[in-house]
């Protein structure tokens, strides 16, 4: 499902427009960037949950000649389904 999907199922079943769903989603998905840029953890239940990790500096190689290069430290976002999500999917 791509964005345009989304926004049409978010119309259909917010009994919306979909001008009026395209920006309550833009807004959610502002919001949810916002917080975890700030580091805070974003939890939805029944859902999931957003969160920052670090990830520590290392040595990789490089594929292409097999030197070591040094990747730098660096931070990821993290999704965690929440156990209600697991379970309808399984």
């Amino acid at each position: 499902m791509n964005k345009t999907q989304l926004i049409q199922k978010i119309a259909e079943n917010g009994n919306m427009t979909k001008k009026d769903a395209e920006v309550a989603l833009n807004a959610v998905v502002a919001a949810i960037s916002d917080a975890v840029a700030a580091g805070e953890k974003v939890q939805l239940s029944g859902f999931g949950s957003f969160d920052v990790k670090a990830r520590d500096a290392r040595t990789g190689r490089n594929p292409k000649t097999g030197e070591a290069v040094e990747i730098a430290a660096s931070k990821r976002v993290v999704f965690a389904a929440a156990q209600a999500l697991k379970d309808k999917i399984n």
